[in-house]
C-alpha cells in the first residue's frame, strides 16, 4: 500500500471536525473507496462513537477523507465527519 500523508489543511480540519490522524489513516486503509470529481477519491468508514459532539449525543461517527492518488502516496487534502 502507498504511504498515506495528510496536508496541513487536512490536519487542521481533523481537529475542527472531531476526528484525528489515526482514524483518517485507518479510513483510507480499510474504508469504502468511491471516485469523486477532478480525479479525487473519498473513503468512508464508521466508528463507534457513543459520545457527545457539540452538545448532542451520537452513537456513530463516519470519517470521510478526500484523497488525491499520486504515484508514490495517497494525499489526504481534506476531511469530513458525519455524526449519527
Amino acid at each position: 500500500m502507498k504511504r498515506i500523508r495528510l496536508t496541513r489543511h487536512a490536519q487542521w480540519r481533523c481537529g475542527m471536525r472531531g476526528t484525528n490522524e489515526t482514524e483518517v489513516i485507518k479510513t483510507v486503509a480499510h474504508g469504502l473507496r468511491r471516485k469523486k470529481a477532478k480525479g479525487r477519491f473519498e473513503y468512508r468508514l464508521n466508528f463507534q462513537y457513543n459520545n457527545v459532539w457539540r452538545g448532542r449525543q451520537y452513537a456513530i461517527k463516519q470519517v470521510v477523507p478526500i484523497v488525491i492518488e499520486k504515484a508514490n502516496e495517497l494525499l489526504v487534502v481534506t476531511v469530513l465527519t458525519y455524526f449519527f
